[in-house]
């Protein structure tokens, strides 16, 4: 089966390590990538006042013309980057006011690239990607850590996407 899927870049540098590695993952994958950071999403608010931002076209469109999803983050203070975690918090529009847009994520499949600046990544970072993934109704099929050295990827990172590449299917 040939599934389309989408790279979803949560970093607040557009050009920087997250997007090497989102350019790599593009490259072996053929897949889209979509930048967060180009985009105007508002925090989630429960008057969702927010509905005129970026965030429901971008969903409606990834929840139309995708089957797989990857989350691209960097490493920020031991979390996901803060452009990342709004995307993620506005994903409650689509359980609350935009029920039809939420209710299209179930059966797709997630996963999740971290880049940091350390080879270790602390126990626990992918647990919301993959908590969310459950309770949407999607299949996490894992998780990849990265980093880069001396402005290129490494040989061991470049192993890892090619194990976490493998899982998708």
């Amino acid at each position: 089966m040939n599934l389309k899927g989408v790279i979803i870049q949560g970093s607040s540098r557009s050009q920087g390590n997250t997007h090497k590695i989102v350019s790599f993952l593009e490259e072996r994958t053929g897949y889209d990538s979509i930048d967060l950071n180009s985009m105007k999403i508002g925090f989630y608010d429960y008057e969702f006042k927010n509905q005129n931002d970026d965030f429901l076209p971008l969903i409606k469109k990834i929840t139309e013309e995708y089957d797989v999803l990857i989350f691209a983050t960097p490493v920020y203070w031991y979390a996901m980057s803060g452009v990342m975690k709004v995307f993620f918090d506005r994903i409650t529009d689509c359980l609350q006011i935009e029920k039809e847009i939420g209710r299209k994520l179930r059966g797709k499949s997630m996963g999740m690239i971290s880049c940091g600046s350390d080879q270790e990544l602390k126990e626990g970072f992918a647990m919301p990607f993959r908590e969310s993934a459950n309770y949407l109704g999607m299949r996490y099929f894992g998780n990849a850590h990265t980093w880069i050295e001396n402005e290129m990827i490494p040989k061991a990172v470049e192993g890892n996407l090619m194990r976490f590449i493998n899982k998708i299917n």
